[in-house]
Formats: C-alpha cells, sequence, structure tokens
C-alpha cells in the first residue's frame, strides 16, 4: 500500500528519542526549548511555541487574539473569516474559543478567495463584529499572501494562517510563518517533518506571544523559588522532550524532505500532462512541501468518485480526499444552517489526493500514475 503521505524515520531519529528517554527530565526539558529556537530561527521570526498538536496551536492562537480584543472591548462577539477546504480543527478551534466562523468561498487552487472575503467584509450583516481572517496554506502552497495582508490591513483584521501543510514553503521568498500576525504548523506524523503528534505557533508579536505561551502551560506566570501565580484557566499544551528530540533530529531533513516530494510532483506533472481524466494544480514557484498532492477528476467522474476510491484501494494506492468541506458536516448544519459555496463543492467533488512523499522514489511514483491512469481508463471504458 502506498498511502497519499507517510512519516520517513530513520535511525538517527531513533536515537535522538532513545537519548532523550535516558535524560532526567522528559517534559519540560532544554530540547523544547531549543526546537522552538530553530523554528523561530528558520522562520525568521521572534517568537516560537511548540504545543502537543496543531490542534492545540490553533486554540492558544484563538484564545490569545479574543483576549486581546476583548480587553478593547469586553464581551463584544467575535467573528472569522475563513475557508470550508480544511480540516474541521481550524474551525473547531473557534467554536472552543466563542469565535463563530464565516466561511468564504475559494480559488481553484483551494486557497481563500479574496473576492469572497471582500464581499463578506462590505456586505454580512456582523461585519463590524469580523475581527479574523483564517487562511489555509492547501497542500502545502502558500496562499497569496499579498492579499490576505492587504485585505487584513485594510479592514484591521488579525490574520491567523493555519500552515500546517506548509512547513518549509516560501511566498516570493519569504517563508511561511513570518507572514500573517500568527502561523500554526503541524508536525503530525504524515507532514513533511514530524514530531509523531505535534504542533507550533510562531509570530512577531510580542503580547500574543506572551499570553498564547502561558495558557500552554495552565495559565500560569511563574515566580522566585517555588512561587508562582494562576492568571487564568490554562492547560498543559507542551510538547515533551521525546517529541522535540524526533523534531530537533527530523528538521534538518527538512530541505531533503521537500526536494524529494517536489521530484515526484514533478514527475506526475509530465506523467499525468493531457490525460483524459483528471486535470492537476499548475506547478508553484515558490517552495512547494507537496505534503498533498491533488488530482481533479473530470465532472463525469463525480458520480463514480467512491468505486475509483475503492478501486485505487484494492490495488494498493491509498488515496485521500481533502476535504469534505466543513459547512457539512452535523454540527456545523446545527449551528449554521445549510450552507452552499460553489467552488468549494465543485474542489471537493473532483479531489482526489495521491501518493507523495519522501519514503517514495520514482519508481514508486511511475507505479502509483500507472494504476491510476489504468483504474480510471477501466472505469470510463464501463460507460
Amino acid at each position: 500500500m502506498y498511502p497519499y503521505s507517510t512519516q520517513f524515520i530513520q535511525e538517527d531519529d531513533k536515537k535522538a528519542v532513545l537519548c532523550a528517554l535516558d535524560d532526567k527530565n522528559l517534559t519540560q526539558g532544554w530540547r523544547a526549548q531549543e526546537f522552538e529556537s530553530a523554528i523561530a530561527k528558520y522562520c525568521n521570526v521572534s517568537h516560537a511555541i511548540v504545543c502537543n498538536s496543531a490542534t492545540s496551536a490553533l486554540y492558544v492562537a484563538y484564545h490569545a487574539i479574543k483576549s486581546m480584543l476583548h480587553t478593547k472591548s469586553p464581551h463584544t462577539p467575535i467573528f472569522a473569516i475563513t475557508t470550508p477546504i480544511s480540516f474541521v480543527a481550524t474551525t473547531n478551534m473557534m467554536l472552543a474559543n466563542d469565535i463563530t466562523p464565516i466561511f468564504a468561498d475559494i480559488t481553484p487552487s483551494g486557497h481563500l478567495d479574496p473576492k469572497s472575503v471582500r464581499e463578506i467584509l462590505t456586505t454580512h450583516p456582523h461585519k463590524q463584529h469580523i475581527k479574523l481572517l483564517v487562511s489555509m496554506d492547501y497542500g502545502g502552497q502558500s496562499i497569496d499572501c499579498t492579499h490576505m495582508r492587504e485585505l487584513a490591513q485594510e479592514f484591521d483584521l488579525c490574520w491567523v494562517s493555519d500552515s500546517s501543510h506548509a512547513f518549509g514553503a516560501s511566498f516570493q521568498g519569504s517563508k511561511v510563518g513570518s507572514q500573517a500576525d500568527m502561523t500554526i504548523f503541524s508536525f503530525h506524523a504524515i507532514k513533511p517533518i514530524t514530531t509523531a503528534e505535534g504542533g507550533a505557533l510562531v509570530t512577531n508579536n510580542e503580547a500574543l506571544f506572551t499570553h498564547a505561551k502561558r495558557l500552554v502551560s495552565h495559565g500560569i506566570l511563574k515566580g522566585d523559588a517555588w512561587e508562582y501565580d494562576c492568571l487564568e484557566c490554562g492547560f498543559n499544551f507542551r510538547m515533551h522532550e521525546l517529541s522535540a528530540a524526533l523534531g530537533l533530529s527530523q528538521l534538518p531533513k527538512l530541505q531533503s524532505f521537500i526536494a524529494k516530494r517536489t521530484q515526484i510532483a514533478q514527475f506526475y506533472q509530465q506523467y499525468f500532462r493531457n490525460n483524459p481524466f483528471f486535470t492537476i494544480l499548475p506547478q508553484s514557484t515558490d517552495i512547494h512541501t507537496y505534503h498533498l498532492y491533488p488530482i481533479f477528476l473530470h465532472e463525469q467522474f463525480w458520480d463514480c468518485k467512491k468505486r475509483i476510491f475503492a478501486d485505487l484501494h484494492k490495488r494498493g494506492i491509498g488515496v485521500q480526499v481533502h476535504y469534505i468541506p466543513i459547512y457539512s458536516f452535523s454540527l456545523y448544519k446545527q449551528k449554521f444552517g445549510e450552507i452552499h459555496l460553489q467552488n468549494a463543492q465543485r474542489f471537493y467533488n473532483a479531489e482526489l489526493s495521491i501518493p507523495c512523499a519522501q519514503s517514495m522514489n520514482l519508481d514508486d511514483a511511475k507505479h502509483v500514475g500507472e494504476i491510476i491512469l489504468e483504474v480510471l481508463d477501466s472505469i470510463n471504458k464501463g460507460y
């Protein structure tokens, strides 16, 4: 089975984790702090906070922004414009912070459409309460940061980039993480580098960093000797030393991992060129992590997508769909009623993520490509 993405663990990674197991501190030691410093340096930002998941990082980012906004206007409702094409954690953590998501439509690349965002900002009945813009770097390609920054500045919004797919990506020569007010990364097992589970928040905003850092560890402010104060209801969202050890071992390999994924993606670009069954995204001119390599089935195949999915799995090709639009889940229908965004729906109907990982080689990619075309040709002839 070729999964759509997978980790790549080597002997030095295993040794790093075993070394951490032999240390005196399995949590709250030097490795997590060093990993934070390394991430901040890599992204060219002032601050990084590592967490036990990207979901936790999203929660503390939203909470820090909410607290900052409520300092100015207590108890005022907060709305956030975001994308429906993301993993549900992006908006679940808004709900957990009493922030109301508003779904904008997307571009063909899977990113927030600036035109849709602008329309919401100018026509929505709660437009005066829209304070957040939350974008997502779909598949590992940076969103157009220029458009996002312009919208955030024009409408006085705090811009959070859910870059869970995009650690190591760039936009016009600048690392992802250095553009938004706060950026979230994921180090889940199938991301370009992994800490097994884990995530990070990066920012140049001192006040947001201070609040988020405190929230990650119980809302505690340490004093002298044994003394400390609890300033708010916080959590234990810390990354432990074993995950940090794995992260420190994997981080120097990030560029080589991305290069391998890029090589496979470039092979697919050529191999699938002008095929009669699906389209592919244009190749990025910026650094793209290729956490996902999506293909987009032609419309005549949408009704048999489940059969295509099942047939490919039977042949050992572990495709997946990214994503079911968040507004179509029961929780969101109950809260916000029926929502239908045309571009998002078409994207979901067409999309399949095919295997692309640094553990693959070009022979693997050719084998995957051959089977995909064989399965689709067989189904096409069955019409």
